[in-house]
């Protein structure tokens, strides 16, 4: 399930420093009720000593021009929110529409509109784009055991390896032994479509740098797969604003 919230500020327009995954990211957890909060942020779900908290965000969308460290929007904003817990978006939702004096940073916005779409029919191979941009890494450890990340990109057979193996530790982490299939059955593959340089990003999220990449991929495999790729979010750090993807049809053909 997702939603997508359009926001407008009684101001002429909305300033957020260009970073702002982290103010998004509190936003959200600030409009939880306080035991989904605590599960989903101190819990979590485990697999293999990782924890998945199953819900990612995309990035603003809306008119902005970015001066020197801010991004400024036009007074009218919208993001996404998407997640295989329908509570989770309930209690957001829910709890944005009785609040007034909604705030992000320190921004204060009117909620103008909650939009639940249809339930896609996932296919076994289909087209994306970005909401928000994917990332998966590693991590490497050299001279005196520093520690070093080591981020791939779409054009790396590493990037399509460890996004199947994330998504497949999620699944695991979300059904448990409910699970209708075992880690052989289940296959995941992604592949750049139209990626160039131009859609890797550098962003700060706190002090910590991530590189994640934008752009139009194609994907395939078991559906089960897809459907938890597309409402839990692709790659690393989902619940941070990454890896959020929207079924991507070329007009063109």
């Amino acid at each position: 399930m997702r939603v997508r919230l359009k926001f407008i500020s009684d101001k002429n327009n909305i300033i957020l420093p260009v970073h702002y995954n982290y103010l998004l990211q509190g936003f959200i957890y600030d409009h939880l009720s306080d035991f989904l909060r605590d599960k989903i942020h101190n819990e979590g779900y485990n697999f293999e000593k990782k924890i998945f908290r199953f819900f990612t965000f995309s990035k603003i969308f809306g008119k902005f021009d970015i001066v020197e460290k801010n991004i400024i929007f036009n007074r009218e904003i919208y993001f996404w929110i998407s997640s295989p817990i329908n509570d989770i978006l309930n209690s957001f939702a829910s709890h944005l529409i009785k609040q007034k004096n909604l705030k992000i940073g320190s921004e204060y916005l009117n909620l103008v509109s909650i939009e639940v779409p249809l339930e896609k029919k996932i296919k076994e191979d289909f087209n994306i784009k970005t909401l928000s941009p994917i990332t998966t890494y590693t991590t490497l450890y050299g001279l005196n055991n520093k520690k070093k990340t080591y981020f791939y990109s779409p054009f790396e057979k590493e990037f399509s390896d460890f996004l199947e193996k994330n998504i497949k530790d999620k699944y695991f982490a979300f059904y448990g032994q409910k699970g209708e299939e075992n880690a052989d059955d289940l296959k995941f593959e992604i592949k750049p479509l139209y990626v160039s340089k131009r859609n890797e990003h550098v962003i700060i999220y706190k002090k910590t740098v991530i590189k994640a990449w934008s752009g139009i991929y194609t994907i395939k495999g078991s559906p089960s797969l897809l459907k938890l790729a597309y409402e839990a979010g692709i790659g690393s750090k989902n619940s941070q604003g990454f890896g959020m993807i929207e079924e991507y049809e070329d007009n063109n053909k």
